[in-house]
């Protein structure tokens, strides 16, 4: 009897926590998945790297956006399909400090804490046509004055004293996107693999027609 009694006290308690994931669930099957802009939905600090895996991993508990002191964490509604109720930054509209805060507090494997300057959420790219020093356009030298890290990640392009440029120890916050005055924001965060400085095809050799 007491066996029995302890299966169906476990058979209980297994439904009751199934049923209670039911809306997290049924929230990622029935978002519609929307292609947005990358550069405005940049990955948390420590986050593992594969999205798949981040989205499986994160439990949409919430509690990254909970602690964060400067509220840049945001959450994917109807713009997330399988990421609904997953967490990203828009840079744009507000950056990441690197506190370290949303790390700590994850409840799963979806944020490690991360070392301030191993963090990897994307680099600063830098489109030199629209950017007022590159252009002549003004000074200005925001985004090297703002950034955290220092001249490691961005500093001024040799003999010019307020072009910037993107370097080796930019980790992505997004501090440089959120400061920009130029409209058309000339400076985002990107995958590495898109490099520094944004490409137009200007100049470019052009591949020979087929025929």
């Amino acid at each position: 009897m007491e066996r029995r009694s302890f299966l169906g006290r476990a058979v209980l308690y297994a439904g009751v926590a199934a049923f209670s994931a039911l809306p997290f669930g049924l929230a990622r099957l029935l978002a519609p998945r929307v292609v947005a802009e990358p550069h405005r939905r940049v990955p948390l600090p420590g986050a593992l790297k594969d999205p798949a895996e981040f989205a499986a991993a994160c439990i949409g508990c919430g509690l990254c956006g909970e602690v964060c002191p400067p509220r840049c964490i945001r959450f994917h509604r109807h713009d997330g399909g399988f990421k609904a109720n997953t967490p990203y930054i828009d840079p744009q509209r507000k950056s990441c400090i690197l506190c370290g805060k949303c790390m700590e507090v994850c409840p799963t494997e979806a944020l490690t804490v991360t070392p301030i300057r191993e963090i990897d959420m994307g680099t600063a790219q830098i489109d030199r046509v629209a950017c007022y020093p590159w252009v002549d356009k003004g000074v200005c030298g925001a985004c090297v004055s703002v950034c955290p890290l220092g001249e490691d990640a961005i500093g001024f392009d040799f003999g010019n004293f307020y072009r910037p440029v993107v370097r080796d120890g930019c980790v992505g916050c997004g501090q440089c996107v959120e400061v920009c005055p130029e409209p058309s924001l000339p400076i985002r965060i990107v995958d590495r693999s898109l490099g520094t400085v944004a490409q137009h095809g200007i100049g470019l050799r052009k591949q020979p027609l087929p025929f």
